[in-house]
C-alpha cells in the first residue's frame, strides 16, 4: 500500500505596518504568544544585515538623519527587508513587524526630512533610491499579507497621537513622524495594504479582537476572537479586606467565573517556559493575565463574566486597564485595619505581616487606579449591594425615560385632575421626587371605571416620604373611591437591583420606552434590565400567581375581580417566556389560549362577571402553567 504524505499548508506571512506607537509590536506579541508553536517571527531588521553593527556603534539616529549617505540608508534598509523576506518560516504563520510598504514610507519620510522635500517629491526620490531593488521588493511584497495600523484617518492628528506617547521629542524626530504619517496615508490610498485598522482610542484587546477577525480566514491556527463580549471584574485590597467574599458573591449571584491572578500568570509562564514571571516586569505580567483569560474564555465560550483576584500592584493594574479598557472594572475593597484584624483567625499580627508583603508590591496604590472603591467596614449585606451596583452598572445600560403629557393617557377627568395636583406638589419648582409614571391599564388607555385601580410608580429618596405622605393624604378625596396602587422606590434600589420582579418589569418597560413617565427629573437615568433578566425574574411572579390562584379557587366566597387579575397575570408571564408581551389582561388570556381554545372571543368578558366562567378560565390557565412542572413520561 502506498502512503501518501499529508499535504503541508503553505506558510502565511503576515506583516503589521503603521506609524510609530500604533501598537504593532504589542499586537504581534499578544497573538504570537496565544498561538505558541503555530507561529514564528522574522526577527528585527538589524539582524539581517551585518552593517547594522557599525551603524549602531556610531549612533543610529545620527547615521539615519545626518551622517549616513541617503543612498546607503536606502540600501541597508532594502537589503534588510529583502533578507528577512527570504527567511524560511519554521511555523505555519510568520509575523513580520513592518512590511515592505513601510520601507517605501520610511525612506520617503527620511529624505523629506534630510532634503526638505514636499511629500510627492519625497515619494519620487524614494522610488528612485529603491529602483535597483524594485523587482525583488515587488515579489517580497506579494508574498506578504500586509495590515496597517493607524492612529486615525487624519495624518496630522495621527502625528500628534504618535508623538504624545514619547517621553521627549526632537525637532528632527517630530518632522520625520509628520512625513511618515503623510507617506503611510499615501500608501493606504494607493491600496498597498490588504487591511487597514484604525486604532483610535480603543484598548489593546479590542484592536487584537479586530485583528483576529480579519486574519482568522487566512490560517486556521489564528484564533477567531479575543475576549469578545467578556467583562472582567478585578478585585484588589489588603489582607482580609473581603476580596474572597466578594469574588464568591460575584460567582454565586452574578454568574462570574472566579479565577486567581497568580494562577493565571503562572499558567502562561508555564506555557512559555518562564521560571520566574514576576521578574519580567508589570507590563508582561498584565499580558500574561490577559493571555490566560483569553485561553480560558476560548475554552468556555459561553462565559461573559469573569472575576479575578487579587491584584498585585498598581503598575500591572494600570496596564490591565490599558489592555482591556471598558471590559475591565477594577474594584478596590478598602477596609480599616481594625476590622480586618478582627476577621483574621490568626490575629492582627498575621494581617500586619501579610500587609507588609502586599504593600512592598504596591498593592495599596491600586486604589488610585480603581474604578470603584468599596468601603467594606459594614455588614455583608452592604458589601453585596455595592457589588450589585457595580455589576448592574456594567451589564444594564442606563437610559433616560421618555415622558408624555398627562392628557395623553385618556384617564377619567377626576383622576387626571388628581394626578395633575400630585405633580404640581411633588414635581414643582423644588421637586420631592425623581420620577412619576402611571402603570397598569391606566398607562395604556385601557382604564375601566369600577374595575381598574390607579397604579402609580414613583422614584424618590427616603427623606421625601413625610412630605409625600402629607400630599397624598391632602388629595385622597379627589380619587372618588378609586383604589390607589402606589409603588415607591429609591434611586439606590434601582441602581442595585434590589427590587421585586414586578418592579423590575416596570424598569424594563421604562428603559425600552414601552412605558413613558409623566415626569422625570432632568438628568435622571435608570438602569435598563435586559429581556432575559425580566423573563428570569418573572418566574417568581408566576410561582406566586399559581399559589394565589389556588387560594382564590378554594375560597368559599369568590372575588371575581381578584381571580381574573391573577389569572391574567399568570397568562402574561407564560407569554413572556415565548417572547410575547401582552400588557392588557384580556389580550393576554386570549393570546395564551388561542391554539387550545379557539372560541375565546367572549370568554374574558364573561369571566369578569360569571363565577363558573371565571373558575373555568383560571383552572385552564393554571393547568397550562402546571403542565410545565409535570414529569415527562
Amino acid at each position: 500500500m502506498t502512503i501518501v504524505p499529508a499535504r503541508l499548508e503553505q506558510p502565511v506571512s503576515i506583516a503589521l505596518s503603521g506609524p510609530d506607537n500604533t501598537g504593532k509590536t504589542k499586537q504581534i506579541r499578544l497573538l504570537a504568544r496565544r498561538m505558541g508553536g503555530a507561529t514564528c517571527g522574522g526577527g528585527p531588521l538589524d539582524a539581517h544585515d551585518p552593517r547594522w553593527g557599525r551603524i549602531k556603534s556610531g549612533g543610529m539616529g545620527n547615521w539615519w538623519f545626518e551622517s549616513g549617505p541617503v543612498q546607503e540608508v536606502a540600501e541597508v534598509l532594502a537589503c534588510s527587508y529583502l533578507e528577512r523576506s527570504r527567511g524560511t518560516a519554521s511555523a505555519p504563520v510568520r509575523f513580520l513587524d513592518r512590511g515592505i510598504p513601510m520601507l517605501d514610507a520610511s525612506v520617503a519620510a527620511t529624505v523629506a526630512v534630510r532634503e526638505e522635500l514636499a511629500p510627492q517629491a519625497a515619494a519620487d526620490r524614494a522610488r528612485a533610491l529603491l529602483a535597483p531593488y524594485a523587482n525583488d521588493l515587488r515579489a517580497a511584497e506579494a508574498a506578504e499579507h500586509s495590515v496597517v495600523l493607524l492612529h486615525c484617518a487624519d495624518p496630522t492628528e495621527g502625528t500628534r497621537r504618535a508623538l504624545s506617547h514619547e517621553a521627549s521629542v526632537t525637532d528632527t524626530y517630530a518632522a520625520y513622524q509628520r512625513h511618515l504619517h503623510d507617506q503611510v496615508a499615501r500608501l493606504v490610498a494607493d491600496g498597498r495594504f490588504a487591511q487597514t485598522i484604525v486604532v483610535g482610542e480603543r484598548p489593546t484587546i479590542a484592536v487584537q479582537d479586530d485583528l483576529r477577525r480579519r486574519l482568522h480566514p487566512l490560517a486556521p491556527g489564528i484564533p477567531a476572537r479575543a475576549l469578545p463580549g467578556v467583562h472582567v471584574v478585578a478585585l484588589g485590597g489588603l489582607s482580609e479586606s473581603g476580596k474572597s467574599t466578594a469574588g464568591e458573591y460575584l460567582r454565586t449571584h452574578h454568574g462570574h467565573a472566579r479565577l486567581k491572578i497568580g494562577s493565571l500568570i503562572e499558567h502562561t509562564a508555564l506555557r512559555c517556559r518562564i521560571a520566574d514571571p514576576y521578574a519580567l516586569g508589570e507590563v508582561v505580567q498584565a499580558e500574561f493575565i490577559v493571555d490566560a483569560l483569553d485561553r480560558y474564555c476560548s475554552a468556555h465560550h459561553f462565559l461573559d463574566r469573569i472575576s479575578i483576584e487579587s491584584l498585585h500592584s498598581a503598575g500591572s493594574t494600570r496596564e490591565l486597564a490599558r489592555m482591556l479598557g471598558e471590559q475591565l472594572t477594577v474594584a478596590y475593597l478598602k477596609t480599616p485595619f481594625t476590622v480586618r484584624a478582627a476577621r483574621s483567625i490568626p490575629g492582627a499580627a498575621d494581617v500586619a505581616t501579610r500587609d507588609r508583603t502586599k504593600i512592598s508590591r504596591g498593592a495599596e496604590k491600586i486604589v488610585e487606579a480603581a474604578d470603584e472603591v468599596i468601603v467594606n467596614r459594614g455588614s455583608r449585606l452592604q458589601l453585596e449591594r455595592a457589588l450589585d451596583r457595580l455589576v448592574l452598572a456594567t451589564h444594564r445600560p442606563s437610559r433616560r425615560p421618555d415622558t408624555v403629557p398627562l392628557n395623553t393617557l385618556g384617564l377619567p377627568v377626576h383622576l387626571e385632575a388628581y394626578l395633575s395636583a400630585v405633580l404640581d406638589r411633588m414635581a414643582g419648582r423644588q421637586p420631592l421626587i425623581d420620577l412619576l409614571a402611571v402603570t397598569g391599564s391606566g398607562a395604556r388607555g385601557k382604564y375601566q371605571h369600577g374595575w381598574s385601580d390607579l397604579d402609580v410608580f414613583i422614584i424618590a429618596t427616603p427623606k421625601a416620604l413625610p412630605r409625600m405622605a402629607k400630599t397624598l393624604a391632602d388629595l385622597d378625596g379627589e380619587l372618588n373611591g378609586v383604589k390607589l396602587g402606589l409603588t415607591v422606590l429609591t434611586p439606590g434600589e434601582c441602581a442595585t437591583g434590589a427590587v421585586s420582579s414586578r418592579v423590575l418589569h416596570i424598569l424594563a418597560l421604562l428603559g425600552t420606552g414601552s412605558l413613558p413617565a409623566l415626569w422625570c427629573r432632568p438628568g435622571l437615568t435608570l438602569p435598563v434590565p435586559t429581556a432575559a433578566d425580566d423573563v428570569d425574574a418573572s418566574v417568581h411572579d408566576g410561582i406566586q400567581a399559581a399559589i394565589e390562584l389556588r387560594r382564590q379557587l378554594l375560597r368559599t366566597t369568590l372575588d371575581l375581580r381578584a381571580l381574573y387579575k391573577v389569572t391574567a397575570l399568570l397568562a402574561k408571564i407564560q407569554l413572556r417566556f415565548a417572547g410575547v408581551e401582552c400588557p392588557a389582561d384580556d389580550e393576554a388570556v386570549t393570546t395564551l389560549l388561542a391554539d387550545t381554545h379557539p372560541l375565546l372571543d367572549s370568554l374574558p368578558h364573561q369571566a369578569r362577571t360569571d363565577r363558573d366562567q371565571a373558575k373555568s378560565l383560571a383552572r385552564t390557565v393554571l393547568n397550562q402553567w402546571l403542565a410545565t412542572t409535570d414529569e415527562t413520561r
